[in-house]
């Protein structure tokens, strides 16, 4: 059993050192591993950077990160990720990072992943070049973590994890104004995890809205926000099976 512990949207600043330390230190006695779910930062600058890696240095577990919007504003997202890199975080963008966790291989696919909204309700690569653009990025974002969680799986990972900033899925949104969710996440990333195969996908971004949701493929979903989960990070436990099936026992909070 692989026990994940996960959170997005801690949104550290220079006043905030030391805040979430004293609980990630307990991550040895409960979990495997740390999943950051994006918005690491307020504004997304190379200080407070700092800060969200002070937080995360020398754990006694792997962390594994990818951006949000957050870390994006300053422009200084490079330098975000460089301060995160150097203590060791793997940062992921349209690329994955596969662990070996006490015997088992678990790979994680990341992306920050983008807007665009939601079958039936979604905008399209039509019209105006900054309409096309805008959904292009989003498509462009889920087919890299759609190419990175099959090079896991070719790559021998028994579990796959597919960690994203925006959401795969409206359930998860549930709570939060109908008018945003086409800027709280996308369906693209959602047909990704589907058609490529995961065992758990985590995202954060939005904070009004629910933990629990699911793909139409029956993937197990996670908003991981820390306004919605209420606590410094959740656990959630997967196993592999004998047989190739890759999830043993539902996705637990």
């Amino acid at each position: 059993m692989i026990r994940v512990a996960a959170v997005g949207d801690i949104h550290l600043g220079p006043d905030s050192a030391g805040r979430l330390r004293p609980a990630f230190d307990t991550l040895g006695d409960c979990a495997d591993l740390l999943l950051l779910a994006g918005d690491l930062t307020r504004h997304g600058t190379e200080r407070e950077a700092r800060v969200v890696a002070g937080e995360v240095a020398a754990l006694a577990v792997p962390v594994v990160a990818v951006l949000g919007n957050h870390d994006y504003q300053s422009d200084q997202q490079e330098a975000v990720a460089r301060q995160l890199t150097d203590v060791g975080v793997h940062v992921l963008e349209g690329d994955g990072a596969l662990l070996d966790l006490g015997g088992t291989r678990v790979g994680i696919a990341g992306t920050k992943g983008f807007g665009g909204g939601f079958a039936g309700r979604s905008g399209s690569e039509f019209g105006e070049p900054e309409m096309k653009a805008f959904m292009r990025h989003s498509r462009t974002r889920a087919e890299g973590l759609e190419r990175t969680l099959r090079q896991l799986d070719e790559g021998g990972a028994a579990l796959r994890i597919a960690l994203t900033h925006y959401s795969p899925v409206p359930d998860t949104l549930a709570g939060e104004p109908l008018e945003i969710y086409p800027f709280l996440g996308s369906y693209h990333l959602a047909e990704a995890i589907d058609s490529a195969g995961a065992d758990l996908a985590l995202h954060g971004h939005a904070h009004l809205g629910t933990e629990h949701g699911m793909t139409a493929g029956g993937v197990h979903v996670r908003n991981v926000a820390m306004a919605v989960i209420d606590r410094a990070f959740a656990v959630y436990h997967l196993s592999p099976t004998a047989g190739g099936s890759h999830r043993v026992d539902p996705v637990k909070p």
